[in-house]
């Protein structure tokens, strides 16, 4: 007999997201939006803030045990040598201008994007500091508290050390590594299972935005969709190909169109991970090095995520400005911060990213409860920015394949 073929998620959240639009006019027209807005955040919402608190619940464990397994994969750190850190410095360096240009591209669009009246919202209080306190702050004086209050920055910081240590303890460190990479992998299953429950968040949540809102909302969600590609297209036509241009000294058009394939097949298949056998080959028929292209692309895979970050900075503005918050130049340089290292702990897993958004949400101050607007379509967002961590990939592994003294031609 044939095994029947499941349903693929984005497909199941696409549905959720249609059905939510449907039910949600039919309340809006029905009842008004006042009496269909009351309605549905009593007797719907509430589905919609289960998922959105799984999604916060596993932030935490997530985040600490991904950037962890990140530096571990990364192998004894005085075998990786110069090639590590270039690679890690050039994936920071990229990932520090992509959310520059998010962040540019999402303050033009901003005066175009919503303000939503939902009164629940309305006493909320972005939170702000000076740019020396966010500083200071970033780095724990205690283990245990930022786990216990979410402190993404604090968290990142203690992965970072303790993969570091564990790096350099050598065999001694190694159990732990090995319980860690243990660890991160049944964290990766619960994400899975709370991510299959995505479709009927999206569903309660869009119910509810539309209903309170009108069918008007759908417009301002292509707005945002359209600020985040245009994103990604600057970052391509500038980052990288001044980066294979000048470090590389390749002409950037004969690496677009060697690159292609991959980035091609990223688009369609929304995993890094996936497209590697692909990306390896782009960078074969580059002459990059075997043992250039073998280290660089699988870190890329899971630390390199310059599209994600992008969205992640076009998303934060666009829901900070749904509930009338204008974040202050040290919140944005917070999300610069936070998105930036965040993307060592973005692993090529569907749907990773959107929890890192609720990390940095969480950063600024902005309640993650409104990432059901544009959960349903970020398959959308996802396809442009895959494409955009492989094509980062691969100008990496020609940049430090230069750097080594190989040739590309």
């Amino acid at each position: 007999m044939q095994e029947k073929k499941k349903m693929n998620l984005g497909v199941k959240i696409l549905i959720g997201l249609v059905a939510g639009i449907i039910v949600g006019a039919i309340f809006w027209m029905a009842m008004g939006a006042d009496a269909a807005g009351a309605f549905t955040a009593k007797y719907i919402k509430p589905f919609g803030d289960i998922f959105v608190n799984l999604l916060k619940f596993i932030v935490v464990p997530l985040v600490l045990l991904s950037i962890m397994d990140g530096v571990i994969s990364m192998g004894d750190i005085g075998k990786v040598g110069k090639i590590g850190w270039k690679t890690v410095a050039y994936f920071l360096v990229t990932t520090a201008i992509a959310c520059i240009i998010g962040l540019i591209v999402a303050n033009i669009f901003k005066g175009a994007f919503p303000v939503l009246s939902l009164a629940e919202d309305a006493a909320y209080e972005a939170k702000s500091s000076n740019l020396m306190d966010t500083i200071v702050n970033i780095f724990p004086n205690n283990a245990i508290a930022p786990l216990s209050s979410s402190s993404m920055l604090q968290i990142i910081v203690i992965s970072l050390a303790f993969g570091c240590g564990i790096l350099v303890a050598g065999d001694k460190g190694k159990p732990f590594g090995d319980f860690i990479t243990s660890f991160n992998e049944v964290t990766q299953r619960v994400m899975g299972f709370i991510l299959a429950l995505s479709p009927y968040g999206v569903f309660a949540l869009m119910v509810w935005v539309v209903a309170a809102q009108g069918p008007k909302i759908l417009g301002h969600l292509g707005l945002v969709l359209l600020a985040a590609y245009i994103g990604y297209i600057i970052h391509v036509v500038l980052v990288y190909s001044m980066s294979v241009k000048v470090f590389a000294k390749m002409s950037p058009i004969t690496f677009f169109k060697k690159v292609f394939p991959a980035a091609a097949f990223a688009f369609t298949s929304t995993s890094s991970v996936a497209s590697l056998p692909i990306t390896r080959e782009c960078c074969d028929d580059m002459h990059v090095d075997s043992e250039v292209s073998s280290f660089v692309l699988p870190l890329g895979a899971t630390v390199n995520m310059d599209g994600t970050a992008i969205y992640q900075c076009v998303a934060a503005i666009f829901l900070a400005k749904c509930i009338g918050i204008d974040l202050t130049l040290t919140q944005m340089i917070i999300i610069v911060v936070t998105a930036t290292l965040a993307s060592i702990g973005t692993a090529g897993t569907s749907g990773a990213g959107m929890i890192m958004l609720a990390m940095v949400l969480d950063a600024v101050g902005v309640p993650p409860t409104y990432i059901g607007i544009i959960y349903g379509i970020d398959r959308l967002f996802d396809m442009g920015r895959t494409a955009l961590n492989v094509v980062g990939d691969a100008s990496c592994a020609v940049c430090v394949n230069h750097w080594e003294g190989n040739n590309n031609a």
